[in-house]
C-alpha cells in the first residue's frame, strides 16, 4: 500500500507537467494542421504536395505509441489491441508492418508481426528534435513508396481518469472536409502557394507526431496515477479485512484461554 501510494504521488507530479505541455501545444498543432489543409485544399500533386498522394493501399505502416513501463492499467493493452485489430481486421488482406514507440508495445507486437523499428529511448528525453527524426523517417518511407498509408495509434489525453484510444492518419495528408472547404480563408501567397506548402507540410507532420507522443505521455501518467490510486484503495481495504480477521483470531484465542482457565478452576474446586 505504501509503494502504490508513493507511485501515485510520483505520477501525479509528473502528470501536471505533461498535462500542461500537451494543453499548451494542442491549439498550435490543430491550427497548423487547419492552416495546412486550407492552403493545400486546391493544390495539385505536381505543385509539390507529394505527401497528399492517395494510392491504392497495399502496404500499411502502423506507428504504435505505448510506454516503457507497466503498472498503468489497460493503457498499453488497449494500444496493442487496436494495433492487432488494424493488422488482422481493418487491413487483414494487406501487408501491415509496425514501428513501435515504447517498450511494452514492442515486446508484444514483435512476437507476431514485423516491427521495422523501435524507439524506446524517445521517452528518456522527450524533445521535438528527436521526434522530428522519426517523422522524417516516416516521410521518407512514404515518398519512396515503401508504404501507401501510415497510421498513428496512441492514447489521446482527456483527463487523468480518461484516455481515448485514437487511430490517426499520418500520411497521406487527409483532404479538407467538404463542409470545411466552404470556410477556406483567402490568403495572399508570397513567394508562392506551392513553395509555402512544401515548407509547411514537413513541419506540420513533425508537429502532429510530437503532439501524439505528448498526448500518450500525459495519458500514461494519468493512467498510472489512476491505477495506483485504485491499487492503494484495494490494499487499504485488504488491510482492514486482514486486521479484522486478525482481531477475531486473537479474540478467539483469548476466549479459549479463559475457558481453559475457568474449566481448570472448576475441576480443582470439584476435587
Amino acid at each position: 500500500m505504501q509503494i502504490t501510494s508513493a507511485m501515485k504521488m510520483v505520477s501525479a507530479a509528473k502528470l501536471k507537467k505533461a498535462q500542461d505541455a500537451i494543453t499548451a501545444m494542442r491549439p498550435y498543432a490543430n491550427k497548423l494542421t487547419e492552416l495546412l489543409q486550407n492552403l493545400s485544399a486546391n493544390l495539385d500533386l505536381d505543385d509539390g504536395s507529394k505527401y497528399a498522394e492517395v494510392r491504392t493501399v497495399n502496404k500499411v505502416l502502423v506507428v504504435s505509441i505505448s510506454s516503457n513501463r507497466g503498472l498503468c492499467g489497460a493503457f498499453n493493452s488497449n494500444i496493442v489491441k487496436q494495433s492487432v485489430f488494424l493488422a488482422e481486421e481493418e487491413f487483414g488482406n494487406r501487408q501491415v508492418d509496425f514501428i513501435t514507440i515504447g517498450k511494452k508495445a514492442n515486446d508484444l507486437l514483435q512476437k507476431r508481426y514485423t516491427v521495422i523499428a523501435n524507439h524506446n529511448e524517445i521517452f528518456d528525453n522527450l524533445t521535438f528534435e528527436d521526434v522530428s527524426e522519426i517523422a522524417s523517417h516516416l516521410m521518407q518511407l512514404f515518398n519512396e513508396g515503401s508504404y501507401d498509408q501510415i497510421l498513428l495509434v496512441y492514447n489521446r489525453f482527456k483527463n487523468a481518469a480518461t484516455q481515448i484510444v485514437t487511430t490517426e492518419q499520418f500520411l497521406p495528408i487527409q483532404p479538407l472536409a467538404e463542409t470545411a472547404q466552404q470556410s477556406v480563408g483567402d490568403y495572399i501567397y508570397e513567394p508562392s502557394e506551392a513553395e509555402i506548402v512544401e515548407q509547411l507540410i514537413p513541419k506540420s507532420l513533425k508537429t502532429q507526431l510530437f503532439k501524439a507522443i505528448r498526448d500518450s505521455f500525459a495519458s500514461e501518467h494519468g493512467a498510472r496515477m489512476t491505477a495506483m490510486h485504485k491499487a492503494t484503495d484495494n490494499a487499504s481495504e485488504l488491510k482492514d479485512q486482514l486486521t479484522l480477521t486478525y482481531n477475531k483470531a486473537r479474540q478467539a484465542a483469548i476466549t479459549n484461554e479463559i475457558l481453559e482457565i475457568v474449566g481448570g478452576a472448576e475441576a480443582l474446586a470439584s476435587d
